[in-house]
């Protein structure tokens, strides 16, 4: 009661006084700080029961005031004399001892908003800086503190400040071993006066701070500035926020989180060394990854995690009754793709070898340690689950660091020409291959999807790995003189693709005016005169219909049905070649293919794995799911959308002359037809079969009577699409070089 009295009395003196200056004003709020803890008796009463939070409401409205009214970056008296009596220093250890009780929360919030509104660099003084950092120390001490709220924002501002001048982070890496603390003639004066003296008010902080673990700058006060540093460095801040990211209030998290990636992204070496080696950052984004991907169910539906909304971790807003009626491990999917999604921020935010060192350790902690023996198991659905949950990851992955230990983790790091007999030396990138040809038609489609998604990431190692090593040698091709090749049959080698029975290639077609070296593709100028553009669009004019021609009239169908012409596949390439030239154009692409006189063509061509595998389930296209195909042929446009001038050549030109026993996309596609030519005339009514099929695919018709050689008719249609969207790849491709041409 007395105390109530006394205040309003105070308050009341206060309001008849005349205004004293600022010094004077600032002093008697400070002193009357001071005072309490001389003249009470009472120190179990809460601080919110005393006057302490106004006065120190009324000192940082001083220094506001004063600072406003002061030219820029000029100290006033106030802010000197907060500095020289080290009012922080008593500051911090009284909140430390949080007498009376709550004052700890007030010291958080007097920090927070000094650092917060003052404008003129604070930090940088040692009497700021020290006990700035001995308060982060008492930081994320308990979970659950009644000051958690207080301290985040404590913490976030100081991050806040480093953010704004990198440099002074490195008085926040503290020398681990202890020493004694070097003083400077300010830190010493007035250092045998009474405990709350009126002329100091700061040797209470000298008798009371805890002098453990100074800062490195301690040892250079006399001008402000950090000593070098060592690899044995505590980084306090983050180690706070670390403890503090295990909080269950959900929003106190995300303020950590937040913190952690203001800090990351300094470009001081020394601070992102410290960072990685000396803080247990990677323990905790590796850790809890590894929590949230084990506590998704063992079977889950690959359409479920395929299309589940896109996830920004921090905006975690969810209802646990909805999430479980939508499908069961809606939640757990979630948070493991929120936490994906943090980690690659951060990693995306990093100093670069911060984020090299973080992104190893997701590299080994989590894709090692627990997804590798999830997708070399045998249990197909197993194997399904966990490669929809890869393929969601690598389509979520966009940080430069972790997509790279990721393709390293998936493909190796081999670049050197593939054989049959090193196929299988990197055993995760052989299964995932061999995936794709799997007796399950559902592993085999969700693992093409994986490739397909992963072919289209901006990333060089991961085209290279899976097909442009095996390409790079041009050995594909017949390069041996004329005389020495094999008897001819019919003007072609034996095992050659007997192009003379089509249509397409008639009289007009003769040897030398067939296209070499892909020049169609190529972005260099007509090599003669007499070379003119005209004929060059002749020439692709040509490429285009052997596609288009490729598969016999009778087989089929589009043009009974509208809206699927050739067309509409132009428009797509031509957005999706311009996408993929976006992501290639930092790439050393050359517009030519590598030189003959450069290859060394005596090495055994071999396709690598992955086309392997591509043109053995091309080759099957008439006797496979309509799925699979769909797929299988999604896979191989992608590859031929890439603008190199090898699979320019591999894939888009179909007057190549292989070398013997070799085989190129074009090559499988005409046995392909040859085969299909065959059975047609066993198949009776095949053409209207074949579009009553069509119609159904598109809609059109309704679902009757089972149709004999389904499979067959649906990959006749696949095939016919695919030529189509080839045919356009070429056409794009082509008016793309010629307009980049001189």
């Amino acid at each position: 009661m007395f105390s109530k009295f006394t205040s309003i009395l105070q308050h009341a003196v206060e309001a008849l006084a005349p205004s004293l200056p600022l010094q004077e004003d600032f002093v008697y709020h400070w002193k009357a700080i001071t005072h309490y803890y001389i003249e009470t008796s009472d120190d179990k009463a809460p601080v919110t029961d005393t006057n302490i939070p106004s006065h120190l409401e009324q000192m940082l409205d001083i220094l506001t005031q004063e600072e406003a009214e002061r030219e820029s970056g000029e100290t006033g008296p106030c802010m000197e004399y907060l500095l020289h009596h080290k009012i922080l220093e008593t500051l911090y250890t009284l909140g430390k001892a949080d007498c009376p009780p709550g004052m700890k929360q007030q010291v958080l919030t007097f920090y927070t908003k000094l650092l917060a509104h003052i404008r003129q660099p604070l930090l940088p003084h040692i009497n700021v800086h020290r006990p700035v950092q001995k308060l982060i120390r008492l930081c994320g001490e308990v979970l659950a503190a009644p000051t958690e709220n207080e301290e985040i924002q404590f913490l976030c501002i100081v991050c806040a400040k480093l953010k704004q001048d990198p440099y002074l982070v490195n008085f926040f890496l503290e020398n681990k071993s202890k020493r004694p603390e070097i003083k400077s003639p300010v830190a010493t004066e007035g250092g045998k006066g009474n405990a709350l003296s009126p002329d100091t008010g700061q040797s209470l902080a000298e008798k009371q701070a805890d002098h453990q673990d100074e800062p490195q700058a301690a040892a250079a006060v006399s001008t402000s500035s950090p000593t070098s540093n060592n690899n044995s460095n505590n980084y306090n801040l983050v180690t706070s926020l670390l403890n503090l990211t295990k909080s269950p209030d959900g929003r106190i998290v995300v303020k950590a989180c937040e913190g952690l990636m203001l800090l990351v992204s300094l470009p001081e070496p020394a601070a992102a060394k410290c960072l990685t080696e000396n803080t247990e950052l990677c323990e905790l984004l590796t850790d809890r990854l590894v929590f949230f991907y084990k506590a998704l169910p063992q079977s889950m539906d690959p359409l479920d995690i395929e299309t589940v909304e896109s996830v920004n971790w921090g905006l975690d807003v969810y209802n646990l009754k909805e999430d479980a009626a939508v499908f069961t491990g809606k939640r757990a999917l979630i948070s493991f793709l929120s936490w994906l999604d943090y980690c690659d921020q951060l990693i995306k935010e990093a100093q670069k070898s911060a984020a090299a060192v973080m992104a190893k350790a997701v590299r080994e902690r989590f894709f090692v340690s627990v997804m590798e023996p999830q997708l070399m198991q045998t249990s197909e659905v197993g194997i399904l689950t966990s490669t929809a949950l890869l393929n969601r990851i690598i389509r979520q992955v966009t940080s430069e660091a972790l997509l790279q230990e990721m393709v390293y983790f998936l493909l190796g790091e081999e670049r050197e020409p593939e054989t049959s007999a090193t196929i299988a030396q990197n055993p995760l990138r052989h299964r995932l291959i061999e995936h794709c040809d799997h007796l399950s038609d559902e592993i085999s489609i969700m693992t093409l999807r994986l490739f397909e998604q992963l072919i289209q990431k901006p990333n060089q190692h991961i085209l290279h790995n899976l097909v442009l090593r095996s390409l790079e040698e041009r050995n594909y091709l017949e390069n041996k003189p004329q005389e020495e090749r094999e008897p001819l049959e019919n003007g072609q080698p034996h095992d050659a693709v007997d192009l003379e029975e089509d249509p397409l290639f008639g009289d007009d077609l003769s040897p030398e005016r067939k296209l070499s070296g892909s020049d169609w593709l190529s972005t260099s100028p007509p090599q003669s005169p007499d070379h003119s553009k005209s004929e060059g669009k002749t020439e692709v004019h040509k490429i285009v219909n052997s596609f288009l021609c490729l598969v016999p009239d009778e087989a089929k169908s589009s043009y009974h049905v509208e809206g699927t012409g050739y067309d509409t596949y132009l428009r797509d390439a031509h957005r999706q070649f311009r996408d993929f030239c976006g992501i290639c154009q930092r790439w050393d692409w050359r517009g030519n293919p590598k030189p003959f006189e450069k290859c060394n063509l005596d090495i055994p061509f071999f396709e690598g794995h992955f086309l392997k595998v591509l043109f053995d389930r091309m080759g099957r296209i008439l006797d496979q799911p309509y799925d699979v195909n769909l797929q299988v042929t999604a896979v191989l446009s992608k590859l031929s959308l890439l603008p190199h001038p090898h699979l320019n050549e591999y894939l888009l030109d179909p007057y190549i002359n292989l070398a013997p026993g070799c085989r190129s996309l074009f090559s499988v596609i005409v046995r392909v037809v040859g085969d299909l030519m065959l059975r047609i005339h066993r198949i009776p009514d095949f053409t209207p079969k074949l579009l009553l099929v069509r119609k159904r695919l598109l809609g059109m018709e309704p679902e009757g009577i089972t149709i004999d050689h389904m499979t067959l008719l649906e990959g006749v249609i696949v095939l016919e699409e695919f030529c189509k969207e080839l045919a356009a790849i070429a056409f794009v491709k082509y008016h793309a070089a010629a307009s980049s041409s001189p």
